[in-house]
């Protein structure tokens, strides 16, 4: 995986943490917009934002929320041709632990 971190280690080093209910309600949804951050786009995808990457995908899709409307399979092999990941779910794991990284200001 091209996005490599040790939450555990950098939450031992950090001085103070939020908790779990500060950082994130157990409701709250996180919208795919946040969670692929531009930020995270810009430096691992070929993309500024999530809905532009979605939009550029081989489907009828325009933006994130049409995301469903992009075949799994296709999904994967756009993945790996415009990022630095190998498919989605390693895309998905490198997503989860920059958000959490950047939530808990690590």
């Amino acid at each position: 995986m091209v996005f490599e971190t040790n939450l555990e280690t950098a939450a031992e080093s950090a001085e103070t943490l939020p908790s779990a209910e500060e950082a994130l309600d157990e409701h709250d949804e996180i919208p795919l917009t946040e969670l692929f951050s531009d930020e995270f786009l810009t430096e691992y995808t070929d993309f500024d934002t999530f809905d532009g990457m979605v939009a550029a995908s081989p489907s009828p899709a325009t933006s994130a929320d049409e995301l469903e409307l992009v075949p799994g399979d296709e999904w994967n092999a756009f993945v790996a041709e415009t990022t630095d990941f190998e498919d989605e779910r390693e895309m998905l794991f490198a997503v989860r632990d920059y958000w959490v990284a950047s939530q808990l200001g690590l």
